[in-house]
């Protein structure tokens, strides 16, 4: 880093050796310090010496660190200043950041995490931005995207969706591929044509060329008239093809054709039909493996994946679960006219603790049992399969003393409360294991002023 670029950082602490290695560590990365050992020091320096972010310690003799931190931002709003606090006064850190501080580390620090924060502080402000612009004809679909992780795949989806490129969803079973599937269609310039959907594992072999291409009266034992397949049907919108791993390799090879040229020929018919079908496919298996295990065909694997969406895990998206379930129980109560106001604390803390191998399906499918099986106003943990509750420790969380009435906001409060604490602070690995951004988990430690 050149001397003229260099980048100044002023290190306020009363604890001289905490200084020095910082100061030491700093350097070794090329950035310029001062130092102050109070309040009023820090003040004073950072009036007569410009800096472009202040690494504040919270407890301090004279004035603390929430009166300096005041202070600097009244002089210096745009001033990133990074609070430094052990975990006991977690509490008074979240004040820190509703009072203009950037972000907080737990002492001791880790070194690795500081220069990261360090690095984002410094960064040149970026547009502001809000999360993905989705438009708002995928609020019907109701999807749930609390997490960066859906909130990024729904802003591909977004943007994929007017061209015509045929898209593969990867993902393991259950967890929503054909609602994004739809979200595909509807956002596309077919939407007023048809979206078709066809489960290839749920035709038999010898039918599969047939459910596709059609076939013509007398091709096959039982054609006892002509009939269109799936192409024709699907013309001008989008065909779904669901579980394209399960194809057989004979239909592969005709469906590449029809990738390639765009025409079909039906089962035991001569004359080629041109299509105007757009292709999304689906897969819970790695068709890669697949491909070198000669089971799917390499061509056509490039063929259907122009653009390959991973859609993650239930167990990645932890902090979409409590309004998930929100959603499907107000889904549930309605189509069982029940009248449940939600759920428990104790139901919640172990439907985010449970790591949902079935996935979304499975979410849907616990909360619907739970609401046919509740007999009071909430759906509580005895309304839970113990497949569910097998997975809850003993040991009571704090969460579940509260009261029985609790909001999704609440819920999320705790969950985020629950995940920062079973990480001992460290945000960088609790926004991981929540699925959204450390910027995102920081908002929302604002914004509950969570203690923890």
């Amino acid at each position: 880093m050149g001397k003229e670029t260099q980048k100044r950082v002023l290190i306020v602490d009363d604890d001289a050796s905490h200084r020095l290695m910082l100061r030491e560590t700093l350097r070794e990365d090329g950035y310029d310090t001062l130092e102050a050992a109070s309040g009023e020091e820090a003040l004073e320096v950072a009036s007569k010496h410009p800096c472009d972010l202040v690494l504040l310690d919270l407890k301090m003799p004279g004035i603390d660190g929430i009166q300096t931190l005041k202070r600097l931002k009244a002089a210096n709003p745009p001033l990133p200043v990074l609070i430094m606090t052990a975990y006991a006064a977690v509490n008074t850190a979240v004040q820190a950041l509703k009072d203009g501080a950037f972000d907080y580390l737990l002492k001791p620090l880790d070194i690795h995490e500081l220069k990261e924060v360090i690095e984002t502080g410094m960064a040149p402000p970026a547009p502001r931005d809000h999360g993905p612009q989705l438009p708002p004809e995928l609020d019907d679909l109701e999807i749930v995207a609390e997490s960066g992780i859906i909130q990024d795949l729904l802003g591909d989806i977004a943007r994929v969706a007017p061209t015509d490129a045929t898209v593969l969803l990867e993902g393991e079973s259950g967890t929503g591929k054909e609602v994004l599937a739809e979200a595909i269609h509807h956002l596309s310039p077919r939407s007023s044509g048809v979206l078709l959907h066809l489960n290839c594992a749920a035709i038999p072999e010898n039918l599969v060329e047939s459910e596709l291409f059609g076939h013509t009266r007398g091709a096959f034992t039982g054609a006892d008239s002509d009939k269109d397949g799936r192409f024709v049907t699907a013309m001008g919108g989008t065909l779904f093809l669901d579980e394209i791993g399960e194809l057989p390799l004979p239909a592969q090879a005709k469906l590449l054709r029809v990738l390639q040229d765009g025409r079909i020929t039906p089962v035991g018919g001569t004359r080629e039909k041109k299509t105007d079908v757009r292709i999304v496919a689906a897969t819970n298996r790695d068709l890669e493996l697949e491909v070198r295990e000669g089971r799917f065909r390499e061509d056509l694997f490039y063929r259907l994946s122009v653009f390959p969406i991973r859609v993650p895990p239930l167990r990645e998206r932890k902090i979409d679960i409590p309004s998930l379930a929100d959603l499907f129980m107000k889904r549930f109560t309605e189509r069982h006219r029940k009248s449940l106001q939600g759920l428990t604390p104790r139901a919640m803390s172990i439907l985010v603790s449970y790591d949902w191998p079935g996935n979304v399906r499975e979410l849907m499918n616990v909360l619907e049992r739970g609401v046919i099986l509740s007999r009071g106003d909430y759906l509580s943990e005895e309304d839970l399969p113990p497949s569910i509750t097998g997975t809850k420790n003993d040991g009571a969380h704090p969460a579940d003393t509260m009261r029985s009435g609790i909001s999704l906001k609440e819920m999320e409060m705790m969950l985020v409360q629950r995940t920062l604490s079973e990480n001992k602070g460290n945000r960088t690995h609790a926004a991981r294991t929540l699925g959204i951004t450390r910027k995102t988990l920081l908002s929302k430690i604002k914004e509950y002023g969570i203690d923890g």
